[in-house]
Formats: structure tokens, C-alpha cells, sequence
């Protein structure tokens, strides 16, 4: 079985003031994309109305715009509380969720308390993850502060931890009631993590829009000195096609698998490292070399694609060349590692692959070959 879309996005804008819908019915809601918007976060409609707001955030995002955001929802909430996580991707466990359990209990948080994220996408999925359960469910916000959180996880409602045979293997899909994607917060962002960052903007265009890959192209630089203008279209390019893709098919039952291009590899590359040892978008900028590559063995693109694309992902600051995860058997344990993805049914691995330019399809492949692309890769 495949699941190909087309490309029915908007024409580019320019301005730093827009705004995305995801439309899911009654759980519909919108991602503003914004500068100054964690300032103003209280203006918006669709905010939740309660007594408490409850932050989540970690210890490096805190100090920078925790105090902003506790400003900013007193407008708007009597009581606003906060718990601070540490930081990185191998705290993303059992162990650091019932933290948040826990100071929502000793603050006496009911169930219209609003959590809010503030934080990249560790808090985020962390944050949705404890919404979806604390009472059966209370509402929550998304304030991404990455920009890998701002063009991918905090769209569309995934949520969960890590365990340690698999990565995002425990959670639940729960929306959030709006997403504010302030681009300032940028601004301090780490240079690794805006490569990072630029993992999971590169992949909508293999998979959707080759218009939005040359345009990443021409405007990779800009993206790297953290041009305002360029930041708000891949922001919001980004999350145009994820919303489409959400609103087709939320629980991932067919089409959503293709958001996931190199992931399959780049979920095995995390795991096998051990999580935080490689960022995500690190893993993944590798895992769509990977995944092209076995698209190219498959006959499903051609060579000059492969190169256009490691090339793009090389630009932008990433790897293209996997790490070796078992030096007696490497093939063999970056297989093990992906039995254990989510799209893998009955023990058969299956990936995201470009079917020409611009269209994604999920598919099997031989053992022997998956094997050929990481010797090949590394």
C-alpha cells in the first residue's frame, strides 16, 4: 500500500504576522506565527478559559522567557504555576513526567488547569503526553521555542516519551487548543539546534513541494543567519503541509506516515547512540540521505535527486553520513533498531521513500538491500 499527496499549498508571503489552521472539526485550531507573540499570548480567542495556568519548561528555555510568559498569562489567569525539567532528549522517560504529575497535584490543579508548553520538542511532547492524562485530559498550549518544535512537533498532536528500545513508543495523540510559534525566540537559539531545526523543514520538500525545496535552495543561507522574512515562510510553509496532511489522516492510519521521511533510520540512529548524544534533526538530516538512497536502489528516483538532496542537508548544517552503531554487525543492529518503529508491522520494517520528486510512499524493502544502503551510508 502507498499514500501520495499533491502540493496544494499558498503562494509565499513575506510578512512575520500569519496564520495556520489545522482543521479537525471540533478540535480545530490555529498556529500563529508571530514575532513578540509569547508577549501577547493572551489575546488570542482561542485561549482556554480557567482559573490556573500551568507552565512546563526546561532549564535553559526558563530563564530566558519564563519570567516573559508568566507576565503575559497573570493578564489573563489568577494563579499561574510552573515546573522547570531538565534539559535533553534522554530525559524525555517515565522519571521526568511524573514531575509534572507531581506539581500539578501539590498545586492542586484541577481539570480545567491549562498547561502550556514552553520549550522545544521534548517539553512539547512531554507537556501533551502529561495533558492527555492528568485528570483523562485538560487542555493545553504549545509555545515552541526551536525551530524544530515551531515546523513539526508541535503540530498535529503527537505526544509521549522514549523508552529505551524505541523512541516516542508511549503516548497518546491529543491536540493542543492553539500553538504560538514566536520567531524571537530564535534568536538565542544554539546553532546546532537551528540545523536541527532545518532537518525537519528540508524533508516537506521531498515529500510534497519541490517549489519549497529550491526554494529552501536559493534561501539556505538566509535561514542560517536567521533572516526574519525567510524563518516566517519556511515556519509557516511548514506547517501548511503538515496541516494538511494532519487533517487527512490525524492518527497516522496511512497518509500522516509520510511526515516521518528519514525517520525510520533516524529513530535508529537515536536509540542507537543513546538519546541526546545526536539531536533528532541531526539523525534525521542522515536518516533522508539513508532513506533516499534506498529510494534510489528501489527505482524509484534517480541519482541527481540523491545528490540535490545530501547536498541541501549538508548546507544546512547537518550530517550525511550515519554513524556506525555495532562495528562486528552494523547493518544488523540499525535493522534490530527498526523493528521496533511504529510504522513496522509484524516485524516488517516499513519506510518513508520519495517516489519521484515531491510524493512520498511508505514501503517495505528487502533485508539484503537495507543492508547495501547502510554499508553504503556510513
Amino acid at each position: 500500500m502507498s499514500e501520495s499527496i499533491a502540493s496544494p499549498f499558498a503562494a509565499p508571503s513575506n510578512t512575520n504576522h500569519q496564520q495556520v489552521n489545522i482543521d479537525l472539526g471540533d478540535r480545530s485550531y490555529p498556529i500563529e506565527i508571530t514575532v513578540r507573540g509569547l508577549e501577547n499570548l493572551c489575546q488570542h480567542a482561542a485561549l482556554p478559559s480557567a482559573a490556573s495556568a500551568f507552565i512546563v519548561s526546561n532549564n535553559v528555555v526558563w530563564p530566558l522567557y519564563g519570567a516573559a510568559l508568566v507576565a503575559a498569562l497573570q493578564q489573563r489567569y489568577a494563579k499561574v504555576y510552573s515546573v522547570q525539567l531538565p534539559d535533553g532528549e534522554e530525559h524525555k522517560n517515565w522519571q521526568t513526567l511524573n514531575l509534572i504529575f507531581d506539581a500539578l497535584l501539590r498545586h492542586g490543579c484541577d481539570r480545567k488547569t491549562v498547561l502550556f508548553a514552553l520549550g522545544g520538542g521534548v517539553i512539547g511532547d512531554m507537556t501533551g503526553f502529561a495533558a492527555a492524562c492528568y485528570m483523562r485530559g485538560v487542555p493545553f498550549v504549545q509555545v515552541p521555542t526551536t525551530l524544530l518544535a515551531q515546523v513539526d512537533s508541535s503540530v498535529g498532536g503527537k505526544t509521549g516519551i522514549n523508552h529505551p528500545l524505541g523512541k516516542n513508543m508511549i503516548g497518546a495523540f491529543y491536540q493542543p487548543r492553539l500553538v504560538v510559534c514566536d520567531l524571537a525566540t530564535l534568536d538565542t537559539l544554539p546553532e546546532r539546534e537551528l540545523s536541527a531545526g532545518l532537518a525537519e523543514v528540508i524533508k516537506y520538500g521531498p515529500i510534497a513541494d519541490m517549489e519549497f525545496m529550491a526554494w529552501q535552495e536559493a534561501s539556505m543561507d538566509d535561514l542560517r543567519a536567521r533572516d526574519r522574512t525567510a524563518l516566517a515562510h519556511a515556519v509557516r510553509r511548514s506547517c501548511e503541509i503538515k496541516a494538511w496532511v494532519v487533517g487527512q489522516d490525524e492518527r497516522e492510519s496511512g497518509l500522516r506516515a509520510i511526515l516521518n521521511f528519514g525517520h525510520t533510520f533516524g529513530h535508529a540512529i537515536e536509540a542507537g547512540m543513546g538519546y541526546g548524544v545526536w539531536l533528532h534533526g541531526e539523525a534525521v538530516g542522515a536518516g533522508m540521505v539513508m532513506a533516499a538512497e534506498l529510494s534510489l536502489r528501489m527505482g524509484l528516483v534517480d541519482e541527481k535527486f540523491v545528490l540535490r538532496l545530501r547536498n541541501l542537508i549538508q548546507r544546512a548544517g547537518l550530517p550525511v553520513k550515519a554513524p556506525v552503531l555495532d562495528p562486528s554487525d552494523n547493518a544488523g543492529r540499525y535493522l534490530e533498531l527498526m523493528r521496533v518503529d511504529k510504522k513496522a508491522e509484524s516485524g516488517e520494517i516499513r519506510f518513508v521513500l520519495i517516489d519521484g520528486p515531491g510524493k512520498a510512499v511508505l514501503r517495505s524493502a528487502p533485508d539484503a538491500l537495507v543492508r547495501e544502503v547502510i554499508d553504503a551510508c556510513w
